[in-house]
């Protein structure tokens, strides 16, 4: 799967960057979040980062990011400031160090997805456990296109958390 993002990535060129970042950049003016999650990308991860600059009132809106722990496996969110992050999480993943924070919306990267919105990630399960104990925040996937599955192809597990809509290049579906 990661070969197939990568190879879509490159053959896609800037446009689909473009497309996505206006697609999430309304998705974020309607949910209007006051504190928002974002991840650090990793390979050809989208860089949801670049969907900020559009917000309403900047200033105004608190960025986290992820903060993982292999033992106990788990996550939480530090407020970040748009910064070079300083420092790896256990999972050496690029993270900030400001204060733990709560965010109203997070954006989760998406390995790969269903349409009826369930994610392939890396395996960890960080992400289904934070937003199973966070069942008040809205989880909006953000995916390339060429990454999506089949009902059948993705095996859902008890514990797999969905996500509340995926934006793509391609517009936005909601789980």
């Amino acid at each position: 799967m990661h070969q197939l993002r990568d190879r879509f990535v490159a053959e896609s060129g800037p446009a689909a960057q473009t497309a996505l970042a206006e697609h999430l950049s309304e998705v974020l003016a309607e949910l209007a979040p006051d504190r928002l999650g974002l991840y650090w990308p990793l390979r050809s991860e989208f860089n949801a980062a670049v969907a900020c600059a559009g917000h309403e009132d900047p200033d105004s809106l608190v960025i986290a990011l992820p903060y993982a722990h292999k033992t106990p496996r788990e996550m939480h969110y530090r407020v970040w400031d748009g910064r070079e992050p300083p420092l790896r999480d256990e999972c050496g993943i690029p993270s900030a160090d400001g204060p733990l924070v709560v965010p109203d919306v997070v954006l989760v990267p998406c390995l790969a997805y269903t349409a009826s919105g369930f994610r392939l990630g890396y395996g960890g399960g960080y992400y289904d456990r934070w937003l199973a104990a966070h069942p008040q925040v809205t989880a909006v996937g953000v995916a390339w296109s060429a990454t999506l599955l089949g009902e059948a192809e993705l095996a859902v597990q008890p514990h797999d958390h969905p996500l509340m809509l995926i934006v793509t290049e391609r517009g936005v579906a909601g789980a």
